[in-house]
């Protein structure tokens, strides 16, 4: 991403949603102003890496004030562009679908889920939480008439490379993929793969390796 000349890392903007969900700690507290200090206290980077991200978006701090919780809570939601509404759908209604969609927290945050899409006829036809599980064949037709921004591959990693081609053959922005495995996609294609196995594995270390 890039701001003017400046190339903004994905490492800055992998920390943006973190800010936001500690400000909106803050804010259910009544807390109103916070310095840099007292915000690396809580989320634990250095103060001079917090004004250093911030600054990459124009700073919203002022010298002797801090920060406004309240507006650098709506600012960074506006660099995350979570002040647009995106409608998504659901590929897989397997338990990790249809957990997807039963989290409401998406769609207070403006990700609107549409419709979920699966093979199983014995799946075609229920709804979970008023969300439509309809026959795969009919998801192409669907995102164009729908103008669907973003879809979300909860299939096995046999079917996912199969669901991503036809999602950007339907003009589909971004693709979510919980999948267990890299999908090869278009450079315009916006792609964020969530490895949940990866992240376990992660953990497994952390103990293993705990008292070293």
């Amino acid at each position: 991403m890039q701001k003017g000349n400046t190339k903004i890392s994905m490492a800055v903007i992998r920390r943006l949603p973190k800010y936001r969900r500690y400000l909106s700690e803050l804010l259910e507290k009544n807390i109103h102003r916070i310095s840099s200090r007292e915000l690396s206290k809580i989320i634990g980077f250095t103060a001079s890496q917090i004004r250093q991200d911030l600054n990459n978006f124009g700073g919203f701090g002022q010298q002797g004030y801090g920060y406004n919780v309240a507006a650098l809570y709506e600012e960074i939601g506006k660099i995350l562009g979570l002040d647009t509404i995106y409608k998504t759908i659901i590929i897989g209604a397997g338990n990790l679908g249809q957990a997807i969609a039963n989290y409401t927290n998406f769609g207070k945050s403006g990700f609107v889920p549409m419709a979920m899409f699966d093979i199983n006829p014995k799946l075609i036809g229920l709804k979970i939480r008023d969300i439509e599980i309809m026959d795969s064949d009919e998801m192409e037709q669907y995102i164009k008439d729908q103008d669907i921004d973003i879809g979300i591959i909860c299939t096995n990693k046999e079917q996912a490379q199969d669901v991503a081609q036809r999602l950007v053959k339907s003009n589909i922005k971004g693709i979510w993929n919980f999948a267990p495995t890299d999908l090869d996609v278009p450079e315009n294609i916006m792609l964020e793969n969530v490895h949940l196995s990866e992240s376990l594995y992660t953990l497994s270390f952390l103990l293993k390796h705990r008292d070293e």
